[in-house]
Order: structure tokens, then sequence, then C-alpha cells
């Protein structure tokens, strides 16, 4: 038999569209002479569907009419439980559409990106493709993810950080620690999103003020970096886990006069039918001398493994044109479009590289399994009266 692959995406994020059309290149690069595929869609609600129509991407113009036909599905938060149910049952027959081999979860944003969708499949123990809930968390915060970089040595622009809360207690606190600490230009991010969503430049306290106002409709917790004004932008790929990776040739993104590449263009620069990050402009290889490469790649590389990453991801990095200084800005844990175009100007078609995810998600759960996790003794039953160690204080008998 062969098998079957549940691809999850959508999700209660504001990144939910892009999802869609990440997850339909990724399905329709699979291999279906050697897997099945099971589609599950996650709404804006956090309903889950699945069936063949959630396949066509023009469907999802009209969300209601697509969900009519499809199936409402759940997944038992039961470890080695690993079938899809369907919510509304069928008197007679079988609850279960499907029994799941494998996941791959092409999300991104809050939600689904972030851990809290990997904590799911890693609490039922379906092997699953890409980072495990830690790295996802760390990887999508963007505070705790320079705090780690920089720990390790990785050089990150300089920042700070405060919550809503204290922006709208310390307002002007914070307007002069950004003007003493960091200096006009400034970027505002939520701390927890990407696709440019909620970000902006701030060149004076007037436009921080709106910048930061902007960005706290979508995170509790805000970030402002100090801006590299001759920017130059690489992305880099890493493929693999912890402690066997590789790294892709290198992009340079193309921005079309703003400060930062923004989600229209990003998402909507192809126009009608844009197929995501794949429709950005793009120099693939960047045009960089051979140390500069070198030095991108080892550096994509070292955040992949210090923050313990897994599957594919995307590491941004930020070049200073006048001093040459290299930056990472963030990485993305499952990014856009797989990066599946920096994998095959490497040398590695779409459809490799689904099947590579799905061996080391397999690798993985191999691996999880060999650990010890829980013991078979019973602490309660070890013991009469007193307990262990001295009695289990607070127990009547």
């Amino acid at each position: 038999m062969k098998t079957n692959i549940g691809v999850i995406f959508g999700g209660r994020s504001t990144e939910h569209e892009i999802s869609v059309i990440s997850a339909n290149q990724a399905i329709n690069a699979i291999d279906r002479e050697k897997y099945d595929i099971t589609p599950i869609y996650i709404t804006k609600q956090g309903h889950w569907y699945t069936g063949d129509a959630l396949l066509d991407l023009s469907a999802y113009r009209n969300v209601n009419a697509l969900l009519a036909k499809a199936t409402e599905v759940y997944m038992r938060p039961v470890y080695g439980d690993f079938n899809l149910y369907k919510v509304k049952r069928s008197l007679l027959g079988s609850d279960v559409v499907t029994t799941l081999d494998v996941v791959i979860p092409v999300v991104h944003g809050s939600n689904v990106e972030d851990g809290k969708l990997e904590g799911v499949l890693q609490t039922i123990g379906i092997p699953y493709a890409g980072c495990n809930t830690l790295a996802s968390a760390n990887g999508m915060d963007k505070i705790t993810m320079k705090m780690i970089l920089r720990s390790e040595g990785i050089p990150v622009v300089d920042y700070i950080w405060f919550t809503d809360r204290q922006w709208a207690e310390q307002r002007e606190a914070i307007i002069d620690r950004v003007a003493s600490e960091l200096g006009y230009p400034v970027i505002v991010k939520p701390a927890d999103l990407g696709s440019s969503i909620g970000i902006g430049a701030a060149h004076n306290a007037e436009e921080l003020v709106e910048r930061i106002n902007d960005a706290e409709r979508y995170s509790a917790r805000i970030i402002v970096e100090h801006m590299v004004q001759q920017l130059q932008e690489i992305n880099c790929s890493v493929l693999g886990d912890v402690d066997d990776y590789r790294t892709s040739v290198l992009e340079e993104p193309v921005k079309i006069g703003t400060d930062f590449l923004t989600y229209d263009q990003k998402y909507l620069g192809g126009g009608k039918g844009s197929k995501g990050m794949q429709s950005a402009q793009k120099r693939i290889p960047a045009e960089l001398p051979a140390e500069e490469t070198k030095r991108i790649q080892y550096l994509a590389g070292e955040t992949f493994r210090v923050l313990s990453c897994h599957g594919v991801s995307r590491v941004d990095m930020i070049i200073d044109r006048d001093t040459r200084d290299i930056f990472v800005n963030e990485i993305n844990t499952i990014p856009g479009s797989l990066s599946f175009y920096l994998w095959e100007a490497s040398g590695i078609s779409f459809a490799e590289l689904m099947e590579r995810l799905v061996r080391l998600a397999l690798k993985r759960k191999r691996d999880e399994d060999s650990k010890t996790l829980t013991y078979d003794q019973n602490i309660f039953s070890m013991s009469r009266g007193a307990g262990v160690k001295g009695g289990i204080k607070g127990i009547k008998k």
C-alpha cells in the first residue's frame, strides 16, 4: 500500500491564503505513484476539512461553496491514533475517513507555524515534517529568536522590544529608548507574524507611533529594530536536521521603491494567478563574492542548527552595502513555497524535496521512539502508607 500523506494547510492566521497557495504547490509536486494524498484544510474559524474539492485552488474564491463539497473532520488527541474522523457520523459504516501515515504541515503564521499545530501532532505521535514545537515557537517569535542567535554569536541588528501594555503605559519612555538606543530610521514589527504583515518603517517619532499602533493590532509583543538603510536582502534555504543539513544557493529578492519587501511584492507582485513567493522578483543565484556567499550559507546553517530546526527552512539575511556587515534577519521554519525554487537551482527537484521531507519525518519518529519517555513502574504501588522516600505528603489514608 502507498504511504498516505496528510497535507495540512490554512488555519487561524493572517497568512491563511499564503498557506493555501503553498500547499497547492506542494501537493502537485508529490509523486502520486508512491504516495496517496489527503488534503486537510483548516478554516479561518479553526474547523478541519478534507476532500478532493480542496485540491482546486480556484475553488477558494467561494469558501462556503467549497466546504459544502468537503467533509469536516478531526483527529483525536490520543497517542498512536492516526485516523481522521468525520465530525458528522453516518448511521451506518465507519466514522473513519482515512488513516494517515505522515503529515506535512504547509502552514504560515500564528496558531499554526508557531508550534501550536506541531504540539497537537506531537501529542498524537504521528510522524510530521518540519520543526518541532520548541523550534517552531522560537523561530516564529522574532524576539526570542534574536535572543538565542545573539547568545550564540550569530549577528543580528540592534533591537528593543516591549509589550502592548508597556506601550500603553510607558509610551514616552519607549519613544526615548528608540531614539537613544537605535536612532532613526527603524523597522517596527509584530513579534510573531510573517509575510511582512504589520511591519513598517519609521523615520521619526511621529511615524514610530503610527507603526507601533499598527503592529499592536496583530501581536501583544512588539520589536523595533535598527534599519540598515543601504540594505541588500539575501535568502538561503536549509534542508535536513540539526546534525545533518545542507544549504541552498542564495537568492536576492528585488524590492521596488520601499525600505523592505512588502506583502504585496511578495505575494501579489505576480498579479492575477500569482504563485506566492515564487512569483516575486528575485536573482538566483545572488550575485555576491564567493567569500560572502560562503559566509551567508554558514550563518544560515548555524541559525538552523542552534534553533534545533528540522525539515526545510529559509533564513533571511541582511547585508549592509556600506560596511558589508551581514546579519540574520529571521528564519521561516515553514517558508512560502517551501523554497522549492532554491532547491531546484541547487539540483533538487520539488518532487525530491517532498520525498526528503517525508523521509526526514519518518527518521525523526524512529529516533524519538528510541528514547525513554516513561517508566513501567508505578510509584503509587511501590510503597505502603509512608510512600516513596519519606511519603507522598498530603494524601490521606
